[in-house]
């Protein structure tokens, strides 16, 4: 059972981490339905490090990009449209990052119930919706002015609330912003570099102190099985996402609501 509960969640934080339907939402799903117990903070650090790795694998290009302009710039000082890019993924998570650490603690005790993740999935569904529906889609991500990232900042750090998805609610931002759908989610998924990193290093940590439940190569499994399946999910969504836009994801989110609802509530 150990072994089941890890692939499984694994593969899930693999998928969800990166497609705009709610990690947090999934995870409840097969606790509720098999009785599982929590999977700890250790598998946390884990497939988070592996949907880093997956997220900087697929990126490398834009990665190495960025790294060239900044040292570019420095010697030339002068801005170019790496650094450019690259100082606005950082202006982009600062709200993430002050809001994490005001009020984590709070998010946790006060909203990690099912009738908030439900909520959430059902509303910030419809706000996805209507963000693929009346966004202009003619912006390009290079092109981006400091109002508009710093509003995606801003979205971002609404994510903190279980359920809305942290994909999901940068997205919707940015196409209610006008950007290109695979411009929004490449940005999107930039930005959530820099977060996932941040989460890796305060998971760090507690870890020490926390009872361990699976061994070392179990985390490593899941470590492996996380980033793969992220790859893979990065790579659909990114060469799909124009072709099927976001209907698909917003009745699959608002299934999903509509479940946790009736069922656990």
């Amino acid at each position: 059972m150990e072994w089941l509960q890890l692939l499984v969640l694994a593969v899930i934080q693999g998928l969800t981490e990166f497609l705009p339907i709610s990690s947090s939402a999934h995870l409840i799903l097969p606790a509720q339905l098999l009785g599982w117990q929590d999977q700890g903070l250790a598998f946390d650090v884990a497939v988070h490090i592996g949907t880093l790795l997956a997220v900087m694998l697929y990126y490398r290009q834009y990665l190495a990009r960025m790294t060239l302009g900044a040292l570019h710039g420095v010697q030339a000082r002068q801005m170019n449209e790496h650094l450019r890019l690259g100082l606005l993924l950082i202006w982009a998570t600062l709200p993430a990052v002050i809001c994490g650490f005001l009020f984590k603690d709070m998010v946790e005790e006060q909203s990690r119930s099912v009738a908030v993740i439900a909520s959430t999935t059902l509303l910030f569904g419809a706000l996805l919706w209507l963000a693929d529906a009346k966004g202009a889609q003619t912006h390009s991500m290079m092109k981006m002015g400091f109002a508009a990232v710093t509003l995606i900042g801003l979205a971002q750090a609404l994510a903190l609330i279980p359920g809305t998805s942290r994909s999901g609610i940068t997205i919707t931002a940015a196409l209610l912003l006008g950007l290109r759908r695979e411009d929004a989610a490449n940005f999107s998924f930039l930005m959530s570099i820099p977060v996932i990193l941040g989460a890796v290093v305060l998971m760090i940590g507690d870890v020490a102190t926390e009872e361990h439940i699976y061994s070392l190569v179990q985390l490593l499994v899941a470590c492996v099985v996380s980033a793969l399946v992220a790859y893979l999910t990065i790579a659909f969504f990114i060469r799909l996402v124009n072709r099927l836009g976001m209907l698909p994801f917003v009745i699959y989110r608002l299934l999903l609501g509509a479940v946790l609802a009736l069922f656990f509530l």
